[in-house]
């Protein structure tokens, strides 16, 4: 069987997914590559390459998932390395959040990710060997007000990383949560930001939108750096299960565990008062 590495990568015509594709078509390896717009991928990276497999993908179908996954066996005869990239950021209070906008982060980014990993996971365990890189955000560890769809999703897609890290072990398959943190794409920009259309003045979301556009264009992390780090580290035989990215996401998720520790120490004799005398 070829040495090249084969990736699976969603959400892949555009920011971190577009500079993975790239990054790993450099490198010599294979890339099937899914995004909803075929011809937007297409176009950002061409179609003459015999190492790319552009597929069009609806990450919430299950049945699409399934299908673009034996797509990519047929084509490749295997899968190494899972890249769940594709993300949907949504801005709102949890008031002004209705069920349906809600259900669409939830589906984008957490049933997304599993939907990938349900139907690849047979392949990997088979083969006995694989890496599933799960990109979470430093929001997966730390809530924030007007992003909570997005924290709950993230928050989940940490656990769920854990768990299935634990899972897989026993077939050599490794599992990482990546927690970027501000990395220099179009994720902040005008054309990705989302926000409740129920809007509640005194939750000030506007101000809250304005900010994050601020940063647009302005963000400390060099995405190709970025992916260069998550090439890297599927060579590992032991990589990390949590890895943030930016000095900026560690230190906030450091801080605020540190912060979570304190409470919880102030609070212990609640916690330690529930047993039976």
């Amino acid at each position: 069987m070829s040495s090249q590495k084969v990736w699976f990568i969603t959400g892949a015509s555009k920011g971190m997914g577009l500079e993975a594709v790239n990054a790993v078509l450099k490198n010599g390896d294979k890339v099937a590559a899914t995004s909803r717009n075929l011809k937007e991928l297409i176009d950002q990276i061409g179609n003459q390459n015999e190492n790319f497999l552009p597929l069009q993908l609806d990450i919430t179908n299950d049945g699409e998932v399934k299908n673009v996954i034996q797509t990519t066996i047929d084509t490749f005869g295997k899968i190494d390395v899972v890249l769940n990239n594709a993300g949907y950021y949504l801005v709102g209070s949890m008031e002004e959040i209705s069920n349906e906008e809600f259900r669409k982060t939830i589906d984008v980014n957490l049933f997304g990710t599993v939907n990938v990993i349900r139907n690849v996971m047979p392949f990997l365990r088979q083969q006995k060997s694989g890496h599933i890189l799960n990109i979470a955000s430093n929001m997966g560890y730390i809530g924030y007000a007007n992003t909570g769809s997005y924290n709950a999703a993230k928050f989940a897609v940490i656990g769920l990383s854990e768990a299935l890290a634990q899972e897989a072990k026993q077939f050599n398959i490794k599992i990482t949560a990546v927690a970027p943190g501000m990395f220099r794409t179009s994720f902040m920009s005008d054309s990705t930001l989302a926000q409740a259309k129920n809007k509640i003045d005194v939750y000030n979301v506007e101000q809250h939108v304005n900010m994050l556009k601020s940063f647009d264009g302005n963000q400390p992390g060099d995405p190709k750096k970025l992916v260069k780090i998550l090439i890297d580290i599927t060579n590992l035989e032991n990589p990390p299960v949590h890895l943030p990215l930016g000095n900026d996401s560690y230190n906030s998720i450091i801080e605020h565990r540190k912060t979570e520790a304190e409470e919880m120490e102030l609070w212990k004799h609640l916690s330690f008062a529930t047993n039976f005398d």
